[in-house]
C-alpha cells in the first residue's frame, strides 16, 4: 500500500488555541477513515490542512507525485455550487451522456442520493440548482464529488441531511463501489452506524492530537476504555461513560465488534461489572405510577396538507397508543409526516379527522427541530437560562442539580458561564435539551435531537436517558441512536399509515427497497404510474379501488380476531427468543477463546436468527390483515 499524502510535525494555532499540535499521520491506499471528536476541537481545520486550503503555521505536507500528483477532493460545510447551473452541469460537469450512462459507478451515485439517472428527486437533470433546499444542494455537492472519484476523498459530515437510507447506501457506496487501488476515504461523521458500517480506521482529535484507532466506532470504544484501564483511570466521568457504551456494544449488537482485532478477554474484563444500560423494567413500573395507565392516544386521525388538487393526506386513518414507559423510534422517509405525527400527539396541529385522548396526569416536553425558542436568552449566561427552568430535578430516583444535569450534558462549570448568544449550534441544541429535562416531563418526545451534536455529546444525552423514567417519542436519522434508546420502532412509508418494525431499521430498509423496486417496474411496464393503481409496500401494484394507497385488504371481523391471536401469539414467542439469543451472546462471550464451543453456541445462534426472521414475516403477514 502507497502513501497517499502524509503530514510530518504539522502544527497550527488560532488565537491561543492550538488546534493541531505537532500532528504526524498519513493515509494509505485503500483506508477508509472516520474523523472523530468534540465540535470545535479541529477536525474540519486537519481535512483543510490536508487539502491544501489551510496553510499550518509548521511542519511538512507530502503527497504522492508531488503537487501535481494524486487529485484531491473536498466536500465541506459551505456551499459552493453555482446557483445558475444546472442539475445536470452541478453533477456531471462536461461528461457525455454515454459516458456517464454506460458507467454503473455513476448510476449507483445517480440513484442513491438523487433518485435515479433523471434525478427524480430533485426535479431532474434540467432543473436548476439556485430554488433547491440547503439539503438538497448538500446532496447535489455529494454526488458532483462522488462523480468525479478523486483518488483522495475528504468528507466533513458527509451524512448531514441524509436520511436512514441514505446513510446506509452511502456507506455501501463507500465501502464496496469506492475501493480501488491508487484511492483513499476520509470522512468526519457523528453518526456511529455510518462509522462502524464503513470505516476501517478511526481518528480522534482532541487537545490538537490525533490518535488512531483500528476499526470503526466499536473499536474505537474499546480502545479508548481499554487504554484508559491500562493507565489506571478507573473513576473517571468519561471512562466510566466508555464503559457503559462499551457494554451497550458487546450486549446490544455483539456483531459490531466481531471485525476489530482486540483482546477479548480484555474487552469482557472492562465489563464485568457494568449493568445494563437501563432497567426497562424498572422504569416502566416508575413510568406507570406517574403516568396511570392513560398516555395518549390518536383513533382514527387524519392529518392533510394543502389544498385541493395538491392535497396531501400524511395520517390517513392512524390509530396509535401510547403506553406508560414506552420508548418508540420513529423512521421514514423525508416528507412522510414523522413531524406531523409528533404534532399531533402534542396537540399542536389541528386534526381533519379522529380524535386524540391524553391521560390527566401526562406533562409533555417537545423537543422540535426550532431553535428560536432561545432568542430571548441571548445575553443571559448558561446557567441563568437553566435554573429559570429549575434550580433542582430528579433524574430516575435521584435528585441533582440544575448545574449537575447541565455538565452531564456537556456544559461543564466554566461554560456554564458563557453567554447564550456565543454559543455554536450544537452548545444550543444541548441547551434546548437541558432546560427540557428540567421541566420534569413523563413524556419526552424529540425531533431529531441528534442534528449538530458530537458524539461525545451524543453519548452522555444517552446516559441521561438511559436514567429517565417516562414514555420517550424520538423521531431521528441516526440509527445508533435509535437502536440505542428505544425498545421498538415504527415506520412511516409515505402512505399515511404508522408501521410497526419487528426488525427494526433493517425492516424498515427492506421495506423501503421493495417499495422502490415496486414503483420502478411499474413504470417500467407502463412508463409511468398507470391510473388507478399504486404501489404497494411489497412491490406490486394493485388496483386502487381495492387496496387504497396504505391500506390494508379488506378482511372479515373473524379474520382480524384471528389475525390479532396470531400476532399476539407471535409476539410472546418473539419475546423468548430474544431472551434466547441475548444468552447465547452472552454464552458466546465468556467461550470466546474456545473455538469448538464458539461454533456450536454460533450455529445455534444461526437457528434462532433464522426462526426470528420467519416468525416476524408471519407477523407482517397478519398485521396487514389487521390493517
Amino acid at each position: 500500500m502507497a502513501n497517499l499524502i502524509s503530514l510530518e510535525r504539522v502544527s497550527l494555532v488560532f488565537g491561543t488555541s492550538h488546534v493541531l499540535d505537532d500532528v504526524s499521520l498519513g493515509v494509505l491506499t485503500g483506508d477508509r477513515i472516520g474523523v472523530v471528536g468534540v465540535n470545535g476541537g479541529g477536525k474540519s481545520t486537519l481535512l483543510r490542512v490536508m487539502a491544501g486550503l489551510q496553510e499550518p503555521d509548521s511542519g511538512r505536507i507530502t503527497k504522492q507525485g508531488g503537487a501535481d500528483g494524486i487529485r484531491i477532493g473536498m466536500l465541506s460545510q459551505e456551499d459552493a455550487l453555482d446557483p445558475e447551473w444546472t442539475i445536470r452541469e452541478a453533477v456531471l460537469g462536461d461528461l457525455p451522456e454515454h459516458v456517464w450512462a454506460g458507467d454503473p459507478r455513476i448510476r449507483d451515485v445517480l440513484t442513491g442520493l438523487l433518485g435515479g439517472v433523471g434525478a427524480e428527486n430533485v426535479g431532474g437533470l434540467d432543473s436548476r440548482v439556485g430554488p433547491k433546499s440547503g439539503g438538497e444542494r448538500r446532496r447535489l455537492a455529494l454526488a458532483r464529488l462522488l462523480v468525479s472519484d478523486p483518488e483522495l476523498l475528504l468528507l466533513d459530515e458527509p451524512t448531514n441531511h441524509l436520511d436512514v437510507e441514505g446513510v446506509a447506501w452511502l456507506a455501501d457506496h463507500l465501502a464496496t463501489k469506492r475501493p480501488r487501488p491508487g484511492n483513499a476515504t476520509v470522512a468526519i461523521t457523528h453518526d456511529r452506524w455510518f462509522l462502524d458500517a464503513y470505516a476501517t480506521m478511526t481518528w480522534e482529535v482532541e487537545s490538537g492530537k490525533v490518535s488512531a484507532f483500528e476499526g470503526g466506532y466499536a473499536a474505537y470504544v474499546l480502545a479508548k476504555a481499554e487504554r484508559d484501564r491500562l493507565a489506571g483511570v478507573v473513576a473517571d466521568r468519561r471512562s466510566n461513560l466508555m464503559r457503559k457504551e462499551l457494554a451497550w456494544l458487546r450486549r446490544g449488537a455483539p456483531a459490531r465488534t466481531s471485525k476489530p482485532k482486540f483482546r477479548i478477554d480484555a474487552a469482557n474484563a472492562l465489563i464485568a461489572d457494568e449493568p445494563a444500560p437501563r432497567n426497562s423494567v424498572e422504569l416502566a413500573s416508575f413510568a406507570s405510577r406517574r403516568l396511570g395507565k392513560d398516555v395518549l392516544d390518536l383513533e382514527d386521525v387524519t392529518v392533510s396538507v394543502g389544498t385541493a388538487p395538491h392535497e396531501r393526506v400524511l395520517l390517513d386513518h392512524v390509530t396509535w397508543r401510547l403506553a406508560p414507559g414506552e420508548r418508540i423510534g420513529i423512521v421514514g422517509v423525508n416528507g412522510a409526516g414523522k413531524s406531523t405525527l409528533l404534532r399531533a400527539l402534542t396537540g399542536e396541529i389541528p386534526l381533519d379527522g379522529g380524535r386524540r385522548k391524553i391521560g390527566k396526569t401526562v406533562a409533555i416536553a417537545h423537543l422540535t427541530q426550532e431553535v428560536r425558542e432561545l432568542e430571548r436568552f441571548e445575553q443571559w449566561r448558561v446557567i441563568e437560562a437553566i435554573e429559570d427552568v429549575k434550580q433542582w430535578t430528579m433524574l430516575g430516583d435521584k435528585e441533582i442539580s440544575a448545574s449537575q444535569l447541565a455538565t452531564r450534558l456537556g456544559f461543564p462549570g466554566g461554560r456554564q458561564q458563557s453567554r447564550v448568544g456565543d454559543l455554536s449550534g450544537g452548545e444550543r441544541r444541548r441547551l434546548q435539551l437541558t432546560r427540557l429535562l428540567l421541566t420534569e416531563p413523563n413524556v419526552l418526545i424529540l425531533d431529531e435531537p441528534t442534528n449538530d451534536l458530537d458524539i461525545e455529546t451524543l453519548t452522555s444525552l444517552e446516559d441521561v436517558l438511559d436514567g429517565w423514567a417516562g414514555t420517550l417519542v424520538v423521531v431521528s436519522h441516526d440509527r445508533y441512536l435509535l437502536e440505542r434508546v428505544a425498545d421498538k420502532q415504527l415506520a412511516l412509508l409515505g402512505d399515511g399509515k404508522v408501521r410497526e418494525l419487528p426488525g427494526g431499521v433493517e425492516e424498515y430498509l427492506r421495506l423501503r427497497a421493495a417499495d422502490i423496486a415496486g414503483q420502478a417496474a411499474t413504470r417500467g411496464s407502463s412508463g409511468a404510474s398507470a391510473p388507478g393503481q399504486v404501489a404497494a409496500s411489497s412491490g406490486t401494484a394493485r388496483p386502487a379501488e381495492d387496496t387504497p394507497a396504505g391500506a390494508a385488504t379488506t378482511a372479515s371481523p373473524a379474520e382480524v380476531r384471528e389475525a390479532r391471536k396470531v400476532m399476539a401469539r407471535i409476539e410472546k414467542q418473539l419475546s423468548r427468543l430474544q431472551d434466547r439469543e441475548e444468552r447465547l451472546h452472552g454464552d458466546m462471550a465468556e467461550k470466546a477463546t474456545d473455538p469448538g464451543a464458539l461454533a456450536d453456541l454460533n450455529a445455534k445462534l444461526q437457528a434462532v436468527v433464522t426462526e426470528r426472521e420467519e416468525l416476524e414475516l408471519e407477523w407482517l403477514e397478519a398485521a396487514e390483515i389487521v390493517g
